[in-house]
């Protein structure tokens, strides 16, 4: 067999056999197996950590997520990348009838049939996510979302020779490609720290041969990271949170309501005002969210309710709040978890399935109320300047 898209690597008295993929390439798989078996490596290392090898070994998984732990625990617009992303990769596999991630699943399978230790080599996600997010502003964070979900529904199709092509990257770099050509920075923790991540889990792995299963994108900076040392928990470390946002986040909500009490006591209508105007602002503007999401009304009404007070208190949001109305009212059963992986190829689905309807009444009521904390916060200070 052709030595294409393997690379060879001796190091340290270990032979090393990167194999270049595509995530959804008939090809790739059938290149997996054959080398593992042909190698039979003491170790076989895939591009997956734990969190996405379960999902890939329980495909039913989705039936135990608890929705309003995600809501609890401030990870909706995580999870509702996460499926999007997930669509993405699903739907070019469905166009070529093969199943999404077949190549690291030929891993899995032959690392046992051949006996040889397993490795979940890549970071996990979330911490990528987490580390993504972090390098955006409120703009950034819109644009990203906005970049995930219009490249995820485009209708386009590929040939098997752009799939070929594909190879050039991963599902998540494909994704945000001409994202990350906007916010240069992106790239050191959606690619650079992924290498260096994957590279020394590859040479710590056990054995003198080691096989590792790779998106294609990742070879050329692991051929050059692997002959480096890297500190695993320094790259696994979610950001710092810095202490101004914290700070910001308090300091704004006490100086809007500074603002009303004393245009209320210098003018009280004009301080009614700025009241009203504040709650219009920031209730309608969230409420506007939980409707675009196709939210039950009493989610849509306790967007509009929440949004005024909620945004004077950092440490809730408007979409919390709505989600977990939304979920009570049209709690998801098995059954949406079960169609999830069919509901996230089209918009309509996105919106249709009772598990992403409620991940989209969480972030876009989120979306619209900080939409309406700046705008109905600006008119606010216009009116204190008109009084002063």
């Amino acid at each position: 067999m052709p030595e294409e898209n393997i690379t060879r690597i001796n190091l340290d008295g270990k032979e090393l056999i990167l194999i270049g993929t595509a995530h959804v390439s008939r090809q790739s798989a059938e290149q997996v197996k054959e080398v593992i078996e042909r190698e039979k490596p003491d170790s076989v290392c895939i591009e997956l950590d734990a969190q996405r090898y379960q999902a890939v070994m329980d495909s039913n998984k989705w039936k135990e997520t608890d929705i309003f732990k995600v809501i609890k625990d401030k990870k909706a617009t995580l999870l509702l990348m996460n499926l999007a992303i997930s669509s993405f990769q699903n739907r070019l596999a469905k166009q070529f009838d093969i199943k999404p991630g077949q190549e690291m699943i030929q891993g899995i399978e032959s690392a046992k049939e051949t006996g040889a230790e397993l490795v979940l080599a890549d970071r996990n996600i979330q911490i990528t996510f987490s580390r993504i997010w972090h390098n955006l502003g409120l703009m950034g964070k819109a644009q990203l979302l906005n970049s995930v979900f219009f490249s995820i529904f485009s209708k386009e199709t590929i040939s098997e020779e752009d799939l070929e092509q594909m190879k050039e990257q991963d599902t998540l770099n494909a994704v945000l490609a001409e994202f990350t050509e906007s916010f240069p920075k992106l790239k050191k923790p959606l690619i650079d720290e992924r290498d260096q991540y994957l590279a020394q889990k590859i040479k710590e792995a056990p054995g003198d041969k080691v096989v590792a299963v790779l998106g294609a994108a990742h070879v050329p900076g692991i051929t050059k990271e692997i002959h480096k040392e890297h500190d695993l928990e320094a790259l696994s470390q979610t950001p710092p949170k810095s202490i101004v946002p914290k700070i910001i986040g308090w300091a704004i909500p006490l100086l809007i309501v500074a603002i009303i009490a004393w245009t209320f006591i210098a003018n009280p209508s004009a301080g009614l005002d700025q009241a009203l105007s504040w709650v219009l602002w920031t209730g309608s503007l969230a409420a506007i969210g939980a409707a675009v999401a196709l939210g039950h009304p009493l989610a849509i009404l306790s967007a509009f309710v929440a949004a005024p007070f909620t945004a004077l208190h950092p440490l809730i949001a408007a979409g919390w709040v709505s989600g977990i109305v939304q979920a009570y009212i049209r709690r998801p059963n098995i059954g949406d978890f079960e169609k999830l992986s069919e509901d996230v190829f089209s918009i309509k689905g996105f919106w249709h399935n009772k598990v992403t309807r409620v991940l989209l009444v969480v972030v876009l009521t989120n979306l619209g109320g900080s939409l309406g904390t700046f705008i109905g916060g600006a008119d606010v200070i216009r009116v204190f300047f008109n009084n002063l």
